[in-house]
C-alpha cells in the first residue's frame, strides 16, 4: 500500500513537500513515481525515481522546480515542489512499479497507486 501526504494550500511561488510511504510488498518496489490530475485534465506524469536514487526523471513542466528523492530505509519517497504555479494545482498520486526503465513516465509501468493528496496553488 501507498500513503501520500503533504498536500495543502500554498501561494504561487511557495513550496510544499509531498511524502509517500510504502508498506507491505510495495515497500520493495524498484520504481516510484508521482503523477497528478488537474481539474478537467487527464492524469499526467510528474517525476520518477529508482530504488537507489541514482536514476530520476521529470516532466518538462516541473524540471528545475521539483525534486524527487527517496529514503529506502524509511520506505518513503518525497517530492519537493518549489516555485509553485497555479497550473501545479492538482491531486498528486504516488505510484509503485517494477524495474526501472526508460518508460518510467508511462502509467502502465506502475501497479500500485496511492489515494492522492490535493495541492492547491493560489495566485
Amino acid at each position: 500500500q501507498l500513503q501520500a501526504s503533504g498536500g495543502g494550500l500554498v501561494q504561487a511561488g511557495g513550496s510544499l513537500r509531498l511524502s509517500c510511504t510504502a508498506s507491505g510488498r510495495t515497500a520493495s518496489s524498484s520504481t516510484m513515481g508521482w503523477f497528478r490530475r488537474a481539474p478537467r485534465k487527464l492524469r499526467e506524469f510528474v517525476a520518477a525515481i529508482n530504488w537507489s536514487g541514482s536514476n530520476t526523471g521529470y516532466a518538462d513542466s516541473v524540471k528545475g522546480r521539483f525534486t524527487i528523492s527517496r529514503d529506502s530505509a524509511r520506505n518513503t519517497v518525497y517530492l519537493q515542489m518549489n516555485s509553485l504555479k497555479s497550473e501545479d494545482t492538482a491531486v498528486y498520486y504516488c505510484a509503485a512499479g517494477g524495474a526501472w526503465s526508460t518508460r518510467y513516465s508511462r502509467e502502465e509501468r506502475y501497479n500500485t497507486w496511492g489515494q492522492g493528496t490535493l495541492v492547491t496553488v493560489s495566485n
